[in-house]
């Protein structure tokens, strides 16, 4: 169990465990590979960051996952595996979010990525991360750190 500060300072736990703070998360995390590259969205108001959102009524995160990746680069997944969670307490809500892998296999072109302005391909993510005004907050902190040390296990299947 990892436990950290995010960049707005809120109180941040991380665990490569299955669900450890709950079965049914609210929201998703998805750190994708398509052709050798990272593949990010642009969202209109954050930057640049891996695609996730918020799981529907009727959803599981599963397939939340899934769908954000579709709805926010045109990627079409196939494959994806759960990697962790984590937990957000801030001083209004708590926000827990599974983290998952997936390999896409198409990108497609959409007429509308949803709030973001699509994918994003990146040979590599840039070490000074922390400080690229480009990037989102949520790639800023050490759970993007922790799921990339994680995500090179799966780049070896």
């Amino acid at each position: 169990m990892y436990r950290f500060r995010d960049y707005y300072h809120n109180q941040v736990q991380l665990s490569f465990e299955k669900n450890p703070f709950s079965d049914l998360p609210k929201h998703v995390w998805v750190v994708c590979r398509y052709q050798g590259k990272w593949l990010l969205t642009n969202h209109g108001d954050r930057g640049y960051e891996f695609p996730g959102g918020k799981v529907e009524e009727n959803e599981t995160a599963d397939e939340a996952a899934i769908r954000e990746v579709k709805e926010e680069t045109g990627g079409i997944v196939s494959y994806i595996q759960y990697m962790g969670q984590y937990r957000v307490t801030g001083k209004e809500k708590t926000i827990i979010k599974n983290i998952y892998f997936a390999k896409v296999s198409e990108l497609v072109h959409l007429d509308d990525y949803m709030e973001t302005k699509g994918p994003v391909l990146l040979d590599a993510l840039p070490e000074n991360i922390q400080t690229d005004r480009r990037f989102s907050f949520i790639m800023k902190d050490e759970v993007l750190q922790q799921s990339m040390r994680r995500a090179e296990g799966f780049l070896q299947e």
